[in-house]
């Protein structure tokens, strides 16, 4: 039996196994199902990858990323692994040689849609196989609960069932509540499954929030992109795919080399902006949330949200797709008030899922509202930002400031806000809390509206006590007043009236004060240390540093295999190569990143470089 060590080294290229890494391959190859929750950039292709080399059949990767099956099957092959893919991407020619191939035995993994399980030729092929493992990636989309949730995977445990012999099963995600992981279990059927929650903590990642309004977004994204991440890959996301072709026509007048992906593109459109933000030809990649699951690229440095998302699990996703590479990233959050409305709008939008009886789709649309409410609440919290996230999945942070967040790195000022506290609390008691936010901003500020005048609330005592006051900053004031406990809302309305809740009672009599943290300036991306790292890792290739030429190197070599750069050696690789400053073969086999088939295939050209420094240096 190959020892794990072995092949951790040998075919990937690593001397240690990362954090829960060893368990779950130690489980799987034991026999014992997994539930695996992991960050994304964790490493949760190397819990199953390397089972599957130990396991004396074959493993079926169940995923619903055609780009991950293209990413990993060519990275597998490059490391000397026979493997292949099944999805709709390929003609019936190469997916018949695919299906002959799998009966002659020719692949160890194979990378499936879940909509080719329940395939007449596909549970044919697999009949006559020694099946050991199926890893199903991606778990939560079997969940109604979860935020992409896809019918397919329902179907995922009667084909388990079906085969000769049951597989081990080992299920993986990043993105899980406690309710979804119950519902992986049980939809899928693991058997007393090794359960294991890694952290959902990404430290090298920088959070950042940013308050703007429509008219602003652009100035905003123009700002990150010139100042900060001048020659950076990276992607934006926006919320339709009309700000998608938008923002990139813009973008590229600008002068930035940006392309657009999304649904309602043709599938060659689609694939020709995938190939140019993989090979480098493009790198800001402006995406819906269409792009992006299982892409590997390695020198994704930053996320930028143009709109707010409409829950946290689908930001933290996104956002995790920068900095896979363990290299300092940033997540920036553009966010304004109609970006609300706007996922309100989409919520309404989205057609019933026709698996779901009308009682289970109004259950789940207001667990979408309640999705929406905690992610506006992270983009209103002054608080750390990273502890937030944390919290949401059930994580308790090890402090209350990372110190490597917008919230942790900007200066803020603490006010005494009893007096405006009373004065809204007090027009929400008077209203008999039967209106919404803006009807009570409204109220307060003495405005004017057919409501107010419908219901006779500019006759209250509260009308007009906070005129000249911005809207905005009431309606701060109002979430700010929810967050901390003295207004509260329906969870089971879509409506979301404010409603006092005991403890206000405190602050009307004047017996409790509140207080409420304003930002001050601007906050900084990450410490001196940090942002040194980033651009030392940032170098593009040819600007004359050792890793400028590495990466040159990787740039002609990629051009001449016609693969990904980051697919022949990730840019953490070479960052390695230039600390290990290997002089021969043995010492580039310890270059993290580096195994066997690739020292092979690749070693005398990166070495050739190294030297070609030294001398010149």
């Amino acid at each position: 039996m190959p020892d794990k060590f072995d092949l951790l080294r040998d075919i990937f290229g690593h001397a240690q196994f990362r954090p829960g890494q060893e368990p779950i391959v130690d489980a799987l190859t034991e026999g014992r199902d997994v539930l695996a929750v992991m960050p994304t950039g964790g490493g949760k292709s190397v819990c199953y990858q390397i089972p599957a080399l130990i396991l004396p059949g074959v493993t079926l990767v169940v995923s619903p990323l055609i780009s991950l099956m293209k990413d990993q099957v060519q990275a597998l092959v490059q490391n000397g692994v026979r493997a292949a893919y099944l999805n709709s991407t390929l003609t019936a020619g190469q997916y018949g040689k695919v299906l002959a191939n799998m009966r002659a035995g020719v692949y160890k993994i194979i990378y499936v849609a879940p909509e080719r399980l329940g395939t007449d030729a596909f549970r044919e092929t697999v009949a006559s196989m020694d099946v050991s493992l199926v890893a199903v990636d991606e778990a939560h989309c079997v969940s109604g609960w979860g935020q992409d949730f896809r019918p397919a995977y329902l179907g995922i445990r009667d084909f388990v069932e079906s085969l000769p012999r049951r597989p081990v099963v080992g299920a993986f995600t990043a993105t899980a509540t406690e309710r979804v992981r119950r519902d992986i279990e049980d939809l899928l059927g693991l058997a007393d499954p090794f359960r294991i929650v890694t952290g959902f903590d990404r430290p090298n990642l920088y959070f950042e929030v940013i308050q703007t309004t429509k008219s602003t977004k652009d100035y905003e994204l123009r700002r990150l992109l010139r100042k900060r991440y001048a020659d950076r890959s990276g992607i934006v996301y926006c919320g339709t795919r009309n700000t998608v072709d938008e923002v990139a026509e813009k973008l590229r007048l600008a002068g930035y080399a940006a392309t657009g992906y999304h649904a309602g593109m043709s599938d060659e459109d689609r694939h020709a902006a995938q190939e140019d933000f993989l090979y480098d030809r493009c790198r800001v990649m402006v995406a819906t949330n269409a792009f992006g699951m299982g892409i590997d690229k390695s020198n994704v440095s930053f996320v930028i949200h143009y709109n707010m998302p409409k829950d946290v699990e689908s930001y933290y996703q996104e956002a995790g797709r920068a900095g896979r590479d363990g290299e300092p990233a940033d997540c920036v959050l553009l966010w304004s008030e109609s970006d609300i409305i706007l996922d309100r709008f989409l919520i309404e939008k989205n057609e019933e899922n026709p698996e779901l009886d009308p009682e289970d789709a109004e259950r789940l649309k207001r667990l979408e509202y309640e999705r929406l409410d905690r992610m506006s609440d992270y983009c209103r919290s002054t608080d750390c930002l990273r502890a937030r996230l944390l919290r949401y999945f059930g994580t308790e942070p090890d402090k209350e400031r990372c110190g490597n967040c917008s919230n942790c790195n900007g200066d803020f000022e603490t006010r005494d806000v009893t007096v405006d506290a009373q004065k809204i609390l007090s027009c929400i008691a008077r209203t008999n809390n039967r209106f919404g936010g803006s009807t009570i901003a409204a109220v307060l500020r003495g405005s004017m509206n057919p409501q107010i005048e419908r219901y006779g609330l500019d006759s209250l005592s509260t009308y007009g006590i906070m005129r000249g006051r911005d809207e905005r900053e009431i309606r701060s004031l109002i979430d700010e007043l929810r967050l901390q406990g003295y207004l509260s809302v329906d969870p089971d309305s879509i409506y979301k009236i404010p409603a006092l809740t005991p403890k206000a009672r405190n602050v009307l009599l004047g017996r409790e004060t509140v207080t409420m943290r304003f930002r001050r300036g601007n906050p900084q991306p990450a410490d001196a240390k940090k942002a040194s790292k980033r651009s030392k890792t940032a170098a593009p290739a040819g600007d004359g540093t050792l890793l400028g030429h590495l990466k040159a190197e990787r740039l002609k070599l990629a051009r001449e295999m016609g693969l990904p750069a980051y697919v022949i050696f990730t840019d953490a690789a070479l960052v390695d190569m230039c600390r290990v400053m290997p002089g021969d073969m043995d010492e580039f086999l310890t270059v993290s990143g580096v195994g066997k088939k690739k020292a092979e295939r690749y070693g005398e050209r990166f070495l050739a470089v190294i030297r070609k420094h030294r001398v010149d240096k």
